[in-house]
Parts: C-alpha cells; sequence; structure tokens
C-alpha cells in the first residue's frame, strides 16, 4: 500500500522509472498533447470531462510522491492573444501548493517555444493530460534527487 497521494498505477510505475533530471508534463485541456510529446515520453489522459481534474490537484498529487527540483510554467508571449496583463490566477494556487508541501521550488515560466522544445526532448518522460480549462496552466516539472533517509 502507498503511503503517498498518488495512487494511479500507470503513473506511479513511469515515474519509478523516472530519475534525477527526468520531466513530467502536467498539461491542461488545451495542450495539443498527442503531438507535442517527447519521443520516450508516455501519455496518460485523465481529463475526465472540462475542468476535471485540474493541474493543480494533480501537481499536490506528484508533490506527495516525488522530488522537484524545478518547476516551469509556459510564458505568456506579448503577441500571444490570450495574454493576461498579470499572472494568470492559477499560478497563485501553484505557488501555494508548493510552499504548503514544504517544496521551497520557485514558480518560473519559460518562454512558450522554449517550454516546446523542453517537452520534446528525451528527458521528458511522461505527459499527465488533464481536463483544466484555466488559460496558462500547464506545468512542466524536473524531478530532482531523493535526500538521504528521506
Amino acid at each position: 500500500m502507498l503511503k503517498h497521494q498518488l495512487i494511479h498505477p500507470e503513473i506511479n510505475a513511469i515515474l519509478a522509472r523516472a530519475g534525477h533530471s527526468s520531466q513530467v508534463l502536467i498539461a491542461d485541456g488545451n495542450y495539443p498533447a498527442s503531438s507535442a510529446i517527447g519521443p520516450k515520453a508516455r501519455l496518460v489522459s485523465l481529463n475526465l470531462t472540462p475542468g476535471v481534474p485540474t493541474v493543480r490537484q494533480v501537481l499536490e498529487a506528484l508533490l506527495s510522491a516525488i522530488p522537484v527540483e524545478s518547476i516551469n510554467t509556459m510564458g505568456m508571449p506579448d503577441d500571444d492573444p490570450h495574454k493576461l496583463p498579470t499572472d494568470p490566477p492559477v499560478w497563485d494556487e501553484y505557488r501555494k501548493s508548493l510552499v504548503d508541501a514544504g517544496s521551497g521550488v520557485e514558480l518560473t515560466p519559460i518562454d512558450r517555444w522554449e517550454f516546446y522544445d523542453a517537452v520534446a526532448s528525451d528527458r521528458h518522460v511522461l505527459t499527465i493530460q488533464t481536463g483544466d480549462q484555466a488559460l496558462w496552466a500547464n506545468l512542466l516539472i524536473t524531478i530532482g534527487v531523493r535526500k538521504s533517509g528521506k
């Protein structure tokens, strides 16, 4: 029986094989998950209905199971018609989840096209597709190292 909050068998199996610097994408409902994916990555579709589950719900389950080295959002290009005047509200929710998990990692936006390039890399091992409808909700997590005794 697992002690952490993540109980999805396939996701747990993929994470168990992943190592330091492997990357996991938690994709919102608008992300092209079947075509914008790394060559070695597996796609797990959890998108049950619009809005279910959210990226934040998946993030919180992952935070209970893996160490996080870094976490990136997809930055909003100035010429994007969906660019917001401030950080998307969901980013503050992610920051709260990171603090609540005691992670100490800062949420860092990276350029939209750099985000897609990172997802296309060999380091990308897993995409978890959600039904999240929030704009700019995608997260790219780099797995960290497990510290001695933890």
